[in-house]
């Protein structure tokens, strides 16, 4: 016997051990039949899970390796089949919760994701009987999971919003829960989503960052400036000892940030909330009282910086583009920048003293950086007056060197006519 026969005939066993340990009559089977019944063959090739080597029979139980049915489904050995889904939580639970198991695939990941779940409003529900509410596989679906950091996935932070509104926007399946159904409408026109979509920040807030992912819990009246605290903490800390607190988080009905910002629809802050006829402060402080008066200041001196500062910047951009040296000026105005930021932050302390400082110190470096812009156009004008009257200058010049040459010309030509001898 050759030597090469005789290598393949010993390796011939480790090959079809090979070959058993990888087969999977369960992608066998669904993946020649129709419809909804090969669905799950097509789709688990993207999964995360078939990416770390299990399989079927891992979920639905059964033995993957037999071609008799009766085999594969055999619930002797464990097959399920579609499980209930009120059951789907612990099915999940008993990989994700298995620290041991998951360090062989995932050691970083968390492995209380189903006690979370237990404390959150959906798992509290499913736990009462009531199977209308979201499982593990209605946010991150079923044969396809892929990872969070997955473009595709449903809980992708872009595409997690609209994971959440396929029940929260479904007006029948809410109604008897009594829950709005607008929140993602909101969203979609609020700030928050503008940084998401729009500006592709993916840490940008979603539903997730306030209401929690396996412990969803729409958060407490009393807890909502802690929630917006956990991103804005600046804001937070002047808001708790600003004489708002007290009277907002005792308001019934709503409390904190949400009086002034609402929850879900942020929009971009403006002095219209704080003076004007749509202003929130005029909901609780009627014109020309202390409050009203107060808020009015407050919107005159932020809008004064703003226009002063968008004023130096104008004058500074016409000064550079004649090409005039203004970049310190430039960038000193980033400074003014800066304390309009602080003024407005300020602002969440209610108190003037606070914000004024600010203010003044913005004001300075918007008149300092003007004149810089002014000063630099004077200089300009200068220097084109300058140079007109170098032009004339140097034409007048030019002129009596022209008159100057055709006077020492004609002369020559009459010197040259007055020795030429006479005619014979």
């Amino acid at each position: 016997m050759r030597p090469r026969a005789i290598l393949l005939f010993l390796l011939a066993p480790l090959f079809l051990l090979a070959q058993g340990t990888t087969t999977n009559t369960c992608l066998d089977c669904h993946s020649v039949l129709d419809g909804r019944a090969q669905r799950p063959a097509l789709l688990v090739k993207n999964d995360v899970h078939t990416a770390s080597g299990l399989s079927c029979s891992d979920c639905h139980g059964g033995d993957r390796t037999s071609d008799d049915p009766g085999g594969s489904m055999n619930r002797a050995k464990g097959f399920i089949g579609k499980p209930a889904r009120k059951a789907i939580p612990k099915l999940c639970a008993r990989c994700h919760s298995n620290p041991d198991f998951m360090r062989k695939f995932r050691p970083q990941q968390r492995v209380d994701q189903y006690e979370l779940y237990q404390t959150s409003v959906h798992g509290k529900r499913l736990a009462s009987g009531d199977e209308n509410v979201a499982t593990c596989i209605d946010c991150h679906s079923v044969h396809d999971i892929r990872a969070v950091k997955d473009p595709a996935a449903p809980v992708y932070p872009l595409r997690l919003p609209e994971t959440c509104a396929r029940c929260h926007s479904d007006r029948q399946k809410m109604a008897k829960y009594g829950i709005p159904t607008n929140q993602f409408d909101e969203y979609r026109n609020s700030v928050h989503w503008n940084a998401l979509k729009i500006r592709g920040d993916l840490s940008a807030p979603n539903c997730a960052s306030c209401h929690g992912n396996h412990g969803a819990k729409p958060p407490r009246v009393e807890s909502v400036a802690a929630v917006c605290g956990s991103c804005h903490v600046l804001f937070a800390q002047l808001y708790q000892k600003s004489v708002h607190e007290p009277i907002f988080s005792a308001a019934s009905g709503g409390g904190g940030c949400i009086v002034c910002h609402s929850n879900h629809g942020i929009r971009q802050p403006t002095t219209a909330m704080l003076d004007g006829p749509k202003a929130v402060c005029s909901q609780c402080h009627d014109p020309g009282t202390p409050g009203a008066n107060v808020a009015a200041q407050m919107a005159k001196w932020i809008d004064g910086l703003d226009s002063a500062l968008k004023h130096s910047e104008s004058v500074l951009a016409r000064a550079d583009k004649y090409g005039m040296e203004v970049s310190e000026a430039q960038v000193r105005l980033g400074d003014g920048r800066e304390n309009l930021v602080k003024a407005r932050l300020a602002l969440h302390s209610f108190e003037p003293g606070q914000m004024k400082k600010p203010i003044e110190a913005g004001m300075a470096i918007a008149n300092e950086t003007l004149r810089a812009g002014q000063d630099a156009l004077h200089e300009k004008d200068v220097r084109r007056i300058g140079l007109a009257v170098s032009v004339i200058f140097i034409g007048i010049t030019i002129l009596a060197i022209w008159v100057l040459i055709r006077r020492i010309e004609a002369n020559d030509a009459y010197r040259s006519g007055a020795n030429a001898p006479a005619p014979k």
